[in-house]
C-alpha cells in the first residue's frame, strides 16, 4: 500500500501542527504536502511588540523558515509549496495553487488558512496576521517606521490584540513629549469577553500608562489627509466626534481566509463550517479544518491546540484503520493571558484573574518568542 496523500493549506499553528503529528509516527504511511504563500512563519503571537519596538527582537526570531525543519523525515514524505491556494474541487479531490501549472491531488485535505486582520482594510497596514504572498517583513518593517516617526496613536478595538498593542505603544513613546496613544472601545470596556476583575485591571493599567481609552464608541470612517510632507489621520466616531493621529490602527475583528473554499462549506459570514470530528459540514469526509478559519468559537492558540490531536486521530483512523475517531466540543472555558506592557497585565485563567506579574511572567517577558520553534515543530 502507497502512501496517502494529504493536502494541508496553510502553515499556521494549525496547519504545522497537523503536518508534525502525522508525519512523527507516520511517515512511512502519509505524505504531506504543504501549502503557504510564504516560506517562513510569522509568529504572529508577539505581533503588539514585534510592530511597537522594532529593537526588542531580531526578525529571524518571529520569521521561521519552514520547509527546512521538516528534511527530519523520510524523503517523499513531504513536500513544501509556495503559493496560494485558488480552488478545490470536490469531486476529482484536487487543489488549484497560484505558483504551480498542474493541481495537487488528495486523499485527505487539511484547510487551516486561517484568517486576516481588519488592518488590512482600514488604516495603517499593520501585520497582527500573515498577509497571504505579501512580503511580511517589509511590511512589518514599513509599520514599525512609521510608529516610530510618529507621536500620536489612535487604535480601533480594543480587544486583547487593542489592548496590548496599546500598552506595548505606551511604553515605546514614554520618551516622547507630547506623545499620545487613543485606545477606542466599542463596548462599555475594554477586553469585554472578561470577567469585571480582569477588564477593571486592564483599565486601570492602561490609565497608568498614559493611554487615553473611548468606551462604548465606534470608528466609522478612517481617512489619510496629506498636506504638504504632512500626513494626518482623521478618525470619525459614530458620535460625530472626529479624532486626529499621526496614525490610525484597526484591531478589531477577523476576516477569514476563504477566498478558494467552495461557498457551500460557508457559514452565512464566511466561516468554515465543521463537526464534532472537524471534519467540513458538507463534505464527502475527506476534509478537514481547524483553527481561525472555522466556526469555532474561541479562535485562540490554546483552542487550536487542543483541536490538532482531534484532526490527527481521525486523519490516522481514516488511512491506517487503526485507533479510534475522535471528537472536539469547545468547552467555552476562556483562559486568556493578556500582557500590557512587559511587566505587567491582565487575563482569565478559569475564571480568576491572573496577578500581572504572573501575566509578566508568562507572556509578557517575551510573547513566547523563545519558544517559537518548538512550539510549532520548527526546531
Amino acid at each position: 500500500m502507497g502512501r496517502a496523500t494529504v493536502v494541508i493549506v496553510g502553515a499556521s499553528h494549525a496547519g504545522l501542527g497537523v503536518a508534525n503529528e502525522l508525519l512523527k509516527t507516520d511517515s512511512d504511511k502519509v505524505k504531506v504536502i504543504l501549502i503557504n504563500p510564504s516560506e517562513k512563519h510569522y509568529f504572529n503571537i508577539a505581533a503588539p511588540r514585534i510592530l511597537a519596538k522594532p529593537e526588542f527582537f531580531k526578525p529571524e526570531q518571529y520569521l521561521l523558515p519552514i520547509e527546512k525543519s521538516f528534511t527530519r523525515y523520510p524523503e517523499g514524505s513531504f513536500q513544501f509549496v509556495k503559493g496560494e491556494a485558488t480552488s478545490i474541487n470536490v469531486a476529482s479531490k484536487s487543489v488549484k495553487v497560484s505558483s504551480l501549472q498542474s493541481d495537487l491531488f488528495y486523499d485527505y485535505l487539511v484547510i487551516a488558512s486561517g484568517s486576516t486582520t481588519t488592518s488590512s482594510l482600514q488604516g495603517e497596514l499593520a501585520p497582527f496576521k500573515p498577509l497571504g504572498n505579501q512580503d511580511i517583513d517589509a511590511s512589518i518593517r514599513s509599520i514599525q517606521k512609521v510608529i516610530s516617526d510618529a507621536k500620536s496613536v489612535v487604535l480601533g478595538g480594543a480587544g486583547p490584540i487593542g489592548v496590548e498593542f496599546a500598552g506595548e505603544l505606551a511604553e515605546a513613546f514614554e520618551a516622547k513629549q507630547g506623545a499620545s496613544v487613543t485606545l477606542i472601545s466599542a463596548t462599555k470596556h475594554v477586553l469585554p469577553m472578561l470577567k469585571e476583575k480582569g477588564r477593571n485591571m486592564a483599565e486601570k493599567v492602561l490609565a497608568e500608562k498614559n493611554v487615553k481609552v473611548i468606551t462604548s464608541r465606534k470608528v466609522v470612517d478612517a481617512v489619510r489627509n496629506v498636506s504638504g510632507n504632512k500626513a494626518q489621520w482623521i478618525v470619525s466616531l459614530d458620535n460625530g466626534e472626529q479624532l486626529e493621529a499621526d496614525v490610525y490602527i484597526s484591531t478589531t475583528g477577523v476576516i477569514p481566509n476563504n477566498q478558494f473554499v467552495p461557498p457551500e462549506f460557508l457559514s452565512a459570514d464566511g466561516w468554515i463550517a465543521v463537526d464534532d470530528k472537524l471534519c467540513v459540514t458538507g463534505g464527502d469526509g475527506s476534509i478537514y479544518a481547524l483553527g481561525d478559519i472555522t466556526t469555532q468559537p474561541l479562535r485562540t492558540v490554546l483552542k487550536v491546540t487542543e483541536q490538532v490531536p482531534v484532526v490527527v486521530a481521525n486523519l490516522k483512523a481514516a488511512i491506517l484503520g487503526r485507533g479510534k475517531y475522535s471528537t472536539y466540543s469547545s468547552n467555552g472555558a476562556l483562559m486568556m493571558i493578556v500582557p500590557i506592557g512587559e511587566s505587567t497585565g491582565t487575563g482569565q485563567i478559569f475564571g480568576w484573574k491572573p496577578w500581572g506579574i504572573m501575566v509578566s511572567k508568562i507572556k509578557g517577558k517575551d510573547f513566547f518568542v523563545s519558544k517559537a520553534a518548538g512550539m510549532l515543530g520548527l526546531s
